[in-house]
């Protein structure tokens, strides 16, 4: 059985833009998208795809601001990368005991005495 890695669960693109908000405090779609455009090729309409689902997914928080023609969403990672990391590691524990009950937690018990 393989080892389960947090870029396994996100896509690279959204690992791309959740390290972008973790090096920075709030971003708008078009500074997440100047900066990841460095390392990958990408559209400006995929980092505002990847944004909203990761807000969808409650990874990351998204506040309205006016701008010209409208409005525009300025982003900010939920949590820092080890918050998430340890929420990530959480959910991964609750479901291996939720699907094995007693057997997943003697397993624990007996491997971290």
């Amino acid at each position: 059985m393989k080892n389960i890695r947090i870029n396994e669960v996100l896509s690279p693109l959204e690992m791309d833009v959740l390290k972008t908000l973790w090096h920075s405090k709030k971003l708008r779609v078009r500074q997440i998208f100047d900066v990841v455009r460095k390392k990958r090729k990408v559209a400006l309409s995929s980092v505002a795809v990847i944004c909203d689902r990761l807000y969808k997914r409650g990874i990351v928080q998204r506040a309205a601001e006016k701008a010209r023609g409208g409005v525009r969403y300025v982003y900010k990672a939920s949590e820092n990368k080890s918050g998430f990391e340890k929420s990530f590691i959480d959910k991964v524990v609750n479901s291996l005991i939720d699907s094995f009950g007693t057997t997943a937690t003697a397993y624990f018990h007996e491997r971290f005495k």
